[in-house]
């Protein structure tokens, strides 16, 4: 086993030989792996993130299947077209689930530059609520209005429920898939991120707010919308997150740089 651990990291780097623009890419992704594993959201080879690549927008990158998101690396990452194929020099392969409505957004979205799919517990105990999202406080504001829902269909691999989940998703950039867990797509990557700890948080708080037992008091839909009204002023018509993104990012190199191998 020994062995095969070490095997998983002896990947060329693909500096230089690739554009810079999709090195930058690659580089920005993979550090929203290992940030998402640091916040717990992931701990396994499941689950999938992609982003557009900036010069070939009909390729997109990807994470392969036996990797775990702290092993993930700028070289390690795929590089695929919309029809699924895998144009990088590997054997490795996406989980098919996960290409199956990844590669969807990516083709039938071009304003969409990443996704972002987890099974964090809070998300999935709130995917799992009759109720869905609720909003108790100022952080939860954040995703009203922008969170749909996708009803559980099985493991997301069949090609035909992937025009249903574009389409439960619609304009939005968050997902409550029931039962399953959480999506999140964004602009950018520091969006889909955004949008990502936005929902999170807000299924973390009615997961914590509900196990007290007590008479929890949700907000009404008029302060809802206002604080929403006064969260968008702030940044109009812009991708959000970016500010937060640059710290996480600057963080993640302080802590363990590999991830720009």
């Amino acid at each position: 086993m020994a062995t095969s651990a070490i095997s998983l990291h002896e990947e060329d780097s693909l500096r230089g030989k690739v554009s810079e623009a999709e090195w930058e890419a690659r580089v920005q992704l993979a550090a929203a792996f290992r940030i998402c594993y640091a916040k717990g959201w992931n701990g396994s080879t499941a689950n999938h993130m992609t982003a557009r690549v900036p010069d070939a927008p009909e390729h997109f990158l990807m994470n392969a299947s036996d990797f775990a998101w702290d092993e993930i690396t700028a070289s390690n990452l795929l590089k695929l077209d919309h029809s699924g194929k895998v144009l990088s020099d590997t054997a490795r392969k996406p989980r098919p689930a996960g290409l199956n409505f990844h590669s969807a957004i990516q083709r039938e979205m071009p304003h969409i530059d990443c996704t972002i799919h987890l099974h964090p517990m809070a998300g999935v105990v709130v995917s799992a609520m009759e109720e869905g999202l609720m909003f108790f406080d100022q952080g939860s504001c954040s995703v009203y209005g922008q969170v749909t829902y996708h009803d559980f269909e099985g493991i997301a691999q069949e090609a035909d429920e992937a025009p249903r989940i574009l389409s439960d998703l619609g304009d939005k950039y968050t997902m409550i898939m029931r039962n399953h867990g959480l999506l999140t797509v964004g602009r950018t990557i520091a969006e889909a991120m955004a949008f990502m700890g936005r929902l999170v948080g807000a299924c973390e708080t009615q997961e914590r707010l509900l196990a007290t037992n007590s008479t929890p008091v949700p907000l009404s839909k008029e302060v809802c919308e206002f604080t929403v009204s006064q969260i968008a002023g702030r940044s109009g018509n812009a991708p959000i997150g970016d500010t937060d993104w640059q710290a996480a990012f600057r963080r993640q190199v302080r802590q363990d740089a590999s991830f720009m191998a």
